[in-house]
């Protein structure tokens, strides 16, 4: 399933705490859109039926069932740098991407 680096889990956590509903986590979420076919969709809610919720000292992921095939073996993670902040999905089921890297193809 879907991994979290250190730096992933830390991050959420902290946004965790401020969340708008108990028991919200980070939704990871593929839509389809995008010059290449598919984009990322990141929201903090909490999970509904049939959604996939993952758990990791006190992160939590939720992926619904249409997004799980392309997230299989994807890891989150997040960076920092002089550009900003965010997190990074790095997808082993992505055989390409856009020029802007906002979207992505299988």
């Amino acid at each position: 399933m879907v991994t979290l680096t250190p730096s992933a889990r830390d991050a959420l956590t902290g946004l965790l705490v401020d969340a708008p509903e108990p028991g919200a986590g980070l939704r990871l979420q593929v839509v389809p859109g995008g010059c290449s076919g598919f984009e990322y969709s990141l929201s903090l809610e909490a999970a509904h039926d049939g959604d996939e919720v993952i758990e990791q000292d006190g992160a939590r992921v939720i992926l619904d069932r249409f997004s799980i095939p392309f997230l299989l073996g994807a890891e989150l993670d997040y960076e920092e740098s002089f550009q900003g902040a965010g997190f990074v999905i790095n997808n082993p089921n992505a055989t390409g991407s856009c020029g802007c890297g906002k979207s992505f193809q299988t």
